[in-house]
C-alpha cells in the first residue's frame, strides 16, 4: 500500500482528497499548513508528497525546498489555482515532480499519482559515471575528478538528462519536457539559462568541455 503525505489547508479539498485515495487503497497523512508538514515530513518513509501551492505559515515552495533537501527521490505533485507558466516553473524548480491545477478531476489527479509511483519503481541505476563526472541519484550529490560541485535540483536533473544521454543531441523541447515536465515555450529560454548555469559549474577550470551547442537543434553530452 502506497504511503501518501497530503499538505492541504483547504478544509473541503482535503476532506475530498482524503476520502477518494481511501477509497483507492491508499494509506493518507495529512498536513494543514507548511509548517506541521515540515514538522511530519520525516516521519515516515512516504511514497509521495500532494502538495499544495497556497499554504499557512510556510508556502508550498518553502516546503517543497525544504523536502528536496532531505530527500531527492521522493515524488512531490504540486497542487496549484494558479495556472500561469511562472508559477508552474517555480514549483517545478522547487523540485516538484508534476503539477495539477485547481479544480481538478480525480481521475486527472489518480493519473498523475500512478504515473509518478510507476516512475519511482522502475527507477534506473543511481550510479552514474561519465568521463570524469560521477552523479549520485540517491544523495542528490555530482563530483568531477573528485571535487563537489553544487548544484540545484532542476541543474541536477539536467546533467542526469544529458549524462543518460552522451553523444546524443537533445532538442530544447525534449529537454524541458524532461527536466521541466513542461510543453516546451518558444517564447522563454529557460533551458538555454540553466544549460549556461550547468557549464559554469562543471566546467569552469577544467580543460575538457562537454557540454555542446548544435546551432538549430539543441544540446550533446560530447566525450567523444
Amino acid at each position: 500500500m502506497a504511503q501518501i503525505f497530503l499538505v492541504e489547508d483547504d478544509e473541503r479539498v482535503a476532506s475530498f482528497i482524503q476520502k477518494a485515495l481511501a477509497e483507492n487503497n491508499y494509506a493518507v497523512d495529512l498536513a494543514r499548513d507548511g509548517a506541521e508538514a515540515v514538522k511530519m515530513f520525516p516521519a515516515k518513509p512516504y511514497d509521495l508528497i500532494i502538495l499544495d501551492l497556497m499554504l499557512p505559515n510556510l508556502s508550498g515552495i518553502e516546503v517543497c525546498r525544504h523536502i528536496r533537501q532531505k530527500d531527492k527521490q521522493i515524488a512531490i505533485l504540486m497542487l496549484t489555482a494558479q495556472s500561469n507558466i511562472d508559477d508552474k516553473v517555480n514549483g517545478l524548480n522547487a523540485g516538484a515532480d508534476d503539477y495539477l491545477v485547481k479544480p481538478f478531476h480525480y481521475r486527472e489527479l489518480q493519473a498523475r499519482i500512478e504515473a509518478l509511483l510507476r516512475r519511482k519503481s522502475i527507477e534506473p541505476d543511481s550510479h552514474i559515471v561519465v568521463a570524469d563526472i560521477t552523479l549520485d541519484t540517491h544523495s542528490g550529490t555530482a563530483e568531477r575528478s573528485g571535487q563537489r560541485i553544487n548544484l540545484t535540483t532542476k541543474e541536477f536533473a539536467l546533467l542526469e538528462l544529458l549524462m543518460r544521454n552522451p553523444n546524443k543531441i537533445l532538442s530544447r523541447q525534449t529537454i524541458a519536457e524532461k527536466v521541466w515536465g513542461i510543453d516546451f515555450d518558444t517564447g522563454t529560454n529557460v533551458v538555454d539559462v540553466y544549460v549556461n548555469y550547468l557549464r559554469n559549474k562543471i566546467e569552469k577550470g577544467f580543460d575538457a568541455k562537454y557540454i555542446h551547442t548544435v546551432i538549430g537543434k539543441g544540446y550533446i553530452f560530447k566525450t567523444e
